[in-house]
């Protein structure tokens, strides 16, 4: 869900504003090494991003707490929600190659499924909005979870059982009124796998990953990093409690859960996904795509659009940036993407939401553009 540190984030990001150039090196890297002793996290990684690519990246700390070994640039963080705007993108690449459409109705998408009529008005945009009037209690509250790594089906068969359970049933909310859901792109995803007839996995390997040339990205826990060494482990717990949770099944969410957060990259890697954003797609997706995937909603608030939050008109971006936090309680990321000034930030560290130090260093990062 939207917590109140996304809204922290998003207001550290208003109140800062600064010319949009890097002044140098040295001012970011003192920046990671005042939030990195200020916070203490397990390891923490940033990179700013620039139209041709990465313009700075570092790290600091280690890849288990209490061990000796630290964290790289080679290393793979997950991404957490920060998929969501992935799985938008995905569906927008199919709307180009003429296999999907915006406006296609929940029957054309999933006709073999009993749709409640209260859905009728319903696109795929709404649920990239988190529109819908959707709620997670409805088929993955924790029952769903404390259950579903063990569920013997396919991911396909899971996310239809799982659209079929939401779908159902008339909508829990206000259709129309924001209400963040992971469920929202688990629908988006099980719909991509109807139009692929392939796993979302697959379909983002083949049409996002490969041509934006991500060979770290992968899926859930990251077992080693882009060399095929050691890796950052997930963390749960806080300060002097943290502990070391190894890749598995208990390292992240239920893998059916993968359109709306199981993603994870190195930083360079995912630096390659922001680039999209402020290259009116890169050659990947249309001009006109983009748009569609960053115009938000603005009314009721906040302002979403496709897997972003839109702020208002900031001096640093030189326009409205796009924002969004990501985290499975073991891992949190920021991203921060200013298509205006061509430059985009994103902050990770290998541990939960009670560490400050990615929303810290955001603030921090801003003031050297």
């Amino acid at each position: 869900m939207i917590t109140n540190r996304r809204t922290l984030m998003a207001g550290a990001l208003a109140a800062t504003a600064m010319p949009a150039m890097a002044r140098d090196a040295a001012s970011a890297d003192a920046a990671l090494d005042a939030v990195f002793a200020e916070h203490t996290p397990v390891g923490l990684g940033a990179a700013i991003v620039g139209r041709d690519g990465v313009i700075w990246s570092g790290v600091r700390g280690l890849r288990q707490a209490g061990g000796g070994d630290p964290v790289s640039i080679r290393d793979r963080w997950h991404l957490g929600s920060n998929t969501k705007a992935m799985t938008a993108a995905l569906y927008a690449r199919l709307v180009e190659q003429g296999r999907a459409r915006w406006d296609a109705p929940l029957n054309e998408l999933f006709p073999d499924l009993v749709i409640d009529a209260a859905w009728a008005n319903c696109t795929i945009e709404t649920f990239l909005h988190h529109r819908a009037g959707l709620a997670d209690a409805t088929a993955m509250g924790m029952p769903w979870l404390m259950t579903a790594r063990a569920d013997p089906r396919g991911l396909q068969d899971q996310r239809t059982a799982l659209a079929a359970a939401f779908l159902n049933a008339p909508p829990a909310g206000t259709a129309g009124d924001f209400a963040y859901a992971n469920g929202n792109y688990v629908i988006a995803g099980a719909a991509i796998e109807r139009i692929t007839g392939g796993t979302w996995e697959a379909a983002m390997t083949a049409e996002l990953f490969t041509p934006l040339g991500m060979a770290s990205a992968g899926f859930g826990p990251p077992e080693t990093n882009a060399d095929g060494g050691a890796n950052a482990w997930a963390h749960t717990g806080e300060g002097t409690a943290r502990r070391a949770v190894a890749p598995g099944a208990a390292a992240d969410n239920p893998a059916a859960l993968g359109p709306a957060g199981t993603v994870h990259a190195t930083l360079e890697d995912y630096a390659r996904f922001l680039r999209v954003f402020m290259t009116e797609g890169g050659g990947w997706l249309t001009p006109a795509s983009v748009t569609r995937l960053s115009t938000p909603v603005e009314t009721p608030p906040p302002a979403y659009a496709a897997g972003w939050i839109v702020l208002p008109t900031r001096p640093w971006a030189a326009g409205r940036p796009l924002v969004h936090e990501g985290s499975n309680t073991m891992w949190h990321v920021v991203a921060a993407v200013a298509p205006d000034a061509g430059k985009a930030l994103v902050t990770v560290v290998n541990e939960g939401l009670a560490n400050p130090a990615p929303s810290a260093l955001m603030q921090r990062l801003v003031a050297t553009l």
